[in-house]
């Protein structure tokens, strides 16, 4: 199964050091080596972001931030593989443990169910008809 996990955390006056980099980017690297990171991004310290929303009635509004109402911001996210949600939850721990402070909310991904060939016949694409008589 794969998850995303969603990072968030109280607004902080500084960015990385240098050592919170190289353990962040050294669970990354063991992760994707391990199989069960798929993707991973953080979000720019210190970047505003801008809010676009569209309301029942189609109308679209488009709001810079600072987004003064929020008590966290997004740190980042990641796109996780694993065959359970206990998993899925101990994988995030690891995360924390190295992040520190903040909230990772997970939600399991739609995934397409695998189309049946029996159920689907298609011509095969490499096979010209005209070229079987």
């Amino acid at each position: 199964m794969r998850f995303i996990s969603i990072f968030t955390h109280e607004p902080t006056n500084r960015p990385p050091t240098e050592p919170e980099m190289a353990k962040m980017g050294k669970l990354i690297d063991d992760a994707m080596k391990a199989g069960w990171l798929i993707a991973t991004e953080g979000v720019s310290f210190g970047q505003t972001g801008v809010r676009v929303h569209k309301s029942a009635k189609g109308k679209v509004s488009v709001t810079d931030g600072p987004f003064t109402e929020a008590k966290e911001v997004i740190g980042g996210y990641a796109l996780l593989k694993a065959k359970s949600k206990a998993e899925v939850v101990e994988l995030t721990r690891r995360f924390l443990d190295v992040a520190g402070q903040g909230t990772c909310e997970i939600y399991p991904l739609f995934e397409m169910p695998a189309a049946n060939p029996a159920e689907n016949p298609t011509e095969n694409p490499t096979e010209n008809p005209a070229e079987n008589p």
